[in-house]
């Protein structure tokens, strides 16, 4: 029988395998995205409007993990390509909507489709089946630590 890892060293273990599986993972899909042409930010920005919609700054910034000053330095940048828009929201003058354009759209739909089968190539060394346990067990660890204090605050 196997020797037993403690469970700190078995944790410092689940952090590295979980660290070089994610970076041999993403690896592949950032190189198709340079390769496209854009860097990861506008590539976010541009992804979350293809399938979200037109959205607030912060809002995708929320949901793409950029502070508000690299979200606006992003926009800015899109926007000056032609590829996003912003408009005032209706209700509240303060807030701008981040919007595609149709040159934006263009841009990203087939970027994105090659970015999806990169992804899915990168990841079939795991069943289904697999995938569905793996995307259940990171929430779990993920929202467990992201609500622990852990001497962060």
């Amino acid at each position: 029988m196997p020797n037993k890892l403690s469970n700190a060293k078995l944790s410092l273990k689940l952090f590295t395998v979980l660290h070089r599986s994610t970076v041999a993972v993403q690896r592949p899909a950032w190189h198709q995205i340079q390769q496209a042409g854009l860097g990861p930010s506008d590539f976010a920005v541009l992804e979350v409007l293809l399938h979200k919609g037109s959205l607030p700054i912060s809002t995708i910034g929320s949901k793409i993990l950029l502070t508000n000053g690299s979200m606006t330095t992003a926009v800015d940048r899109l926007a000056a390509k032609g590829l996003v828009e912003r408009v005032e929201h209706e209700s509240d003058r303060r807030t701008k909507i981040v919007s595609l354009t149709s040159k934006g759209r263009a841009l990203i739909e087939p970027i994105f489709v090659e970015h999806a089968a990169v992804i899915e190539a990168a990841t079939a060394g795991l069943t289904y089946d697999e995938k569905l346990q793996f995307v259940e067990l990171a929430k779990k660890l993920g929202k467990y630590a992201a609500s622990a204090n852990l001497g962060l605050d």
